[in-house]
């Protein structure tokens, strides 16, 4: 009798531990989503867009509470819903992460360069807001490897937006195919937005377009991890180390 007993206290007690483990696990996974539609959610560069600032391989994470709440906000786009909650109006520089406007899918990543009403043109290369050029101070040269191992020089600038923010860019020349864009006005609830590595660079010149604020996902805001896919080799562990840019580890973004 005393044998049964125990065998079912036994029984009882596992059956107890896989439902405290069930329990774990889905709290763990509600709090995971709650972090990610509300707080921070995590992205990866997967291009070089945004050289010098952003390299391919960077891990991010992108505020989502910065500029409030869009249907954009939450996984699946879901709910349904129009415009943004608790929002708050972006900036000029800001580094943001927004869906493209053609298929509201496709994550991208570039920088705020114009605000409903700005007029926004590039001439030679160089950007005019409101009818004033930028200025833009250049530094030392900054040399890329392109897709076959090549080493690609660029020219580095310090560009200076009109609100004070700077940032750095690269120019290959100032006479490549985007560097002439006919002035256009930002339409009332948009934004125009570039890629900090402007000869190669998809955004509101190109494809992008003109992108709605209710598009914005969130604001980049830190590095927590960055690989170079170039170094060493996935099958090859004892190279592993060398992948890991150390010094861009938990770096803000600017």
């Amino acid at each position: 009798m005393a044998e049964k007993t125990t065998g079912r206290r036994s029984k009882m007690e596992k059956e107890e531990n896989m439902s405290e483990t069930v329990k774990t696990i889905i709290y763990a996974i509600v709090i995971a989503v709650l972090i990610r539609s509300f707080l921070f959610e995590p992205f990866k560069i997967p291009s070089g867009s945004m050289y010098p600032n952003l390299y391919v391989g960077d891990f991010l994470f992108v505020s989502k509470y910065t500029y409030g709440y869009s249907r954009h906000s939450f996984p699946f786009s879901f709910p349904p819903f129009e415009g943004r909650i608790w929002s708050s109006e972006p900036k000029q520089g800001d580094v943001v992460v927004f869906k493209f406007p053609k298929d509201n899918r496709t994550d991208f990543i570039k920088r705020i360069i114009g605000m409903p009403g700005d007029r926004i043109k590039l001439e030679n290369g160089r950007l005019f807001v409101n009818g004033k050029m930028l200025e833009r101070v250049e530094g030392e040269n900054f040399v890329l490897r392109n897709p076959f191992g090549h080493a690609e020089r660029y020219h580095q600038y310090t560009e200076t937006l009109p609100n004070g923010v700077k940032h750095s860019i690269l120019e290959i020349s100032d006479e490549e195919r985007e560097d002439n864009f006919e002035e256009v006005t930002v339409p009332e609830g948009s934004l125009f937005v570039m890629g900090d590595n402007r000869d190669r660079s998809d955004d509101s010149r190109v494809s992008v377009g003109f992108v709605p604020m209710e598009n914005l996902v969130g604001k980049a805001r830190f590095l927590f991890f960055s690989y170079d896919p170039n170094e060493g080799a996935w099958y090859k562990p004892w190279t592993w180390a060398k992948k890991i840019r150390w010094s861009r580890l938990f770096s803000k973004i600017n």
